[in-house]
């Protein structure tokens, strides 16, 4: 039986060919930084770099000394290779029908 001073958490990180995700039961008032430390993910990736690699839970930004809660996973992001914007200009720029010549008449 579980203690009532403690939650089930999850620490993740993903590379696009590695990824990790570690189960933890912590105490009541552990922080992000602590789920991470605890879970050994700086010595599993060491590429991992805080001034480069946010953290958030569930796709939100937070920041190390956020208390966790029951159910949390603690997410570690890589930086973007490329900016979504622009990928998404060029894929409707891809997709866009032919221009018609303003010469053409209807």
């Amino acid at each position: 039986m579980e203690k009532l001073n403690t939650i089930k958490i999850e620490v993740a990180y993903a590379k696009v060919d590695k990824q990790a995700i570690v189960h933890l039961t912590m105490p009541l008032g552990t922080t992000a930084l602590q789920a991470i430390e605890i879970s050994k993910m700086l010595e599993q990736f060491p590429e991992i770099n805080w001034e480069v690699n946010k953290i958030g839970i569930f796709s939100k930004p937070c920041r190390f000394d956020t208390v966790l809660r029951e159910q949390d996973r603690v997410e570690i992001y890589r930086p973007l290779i490329a900016d979504p914007k622009e990928v998404r200009k060029r894929r409707a720029a891809q997709n866009a029908p032919p221009k018609r010549d303003s010469k053409e008449t209807s």
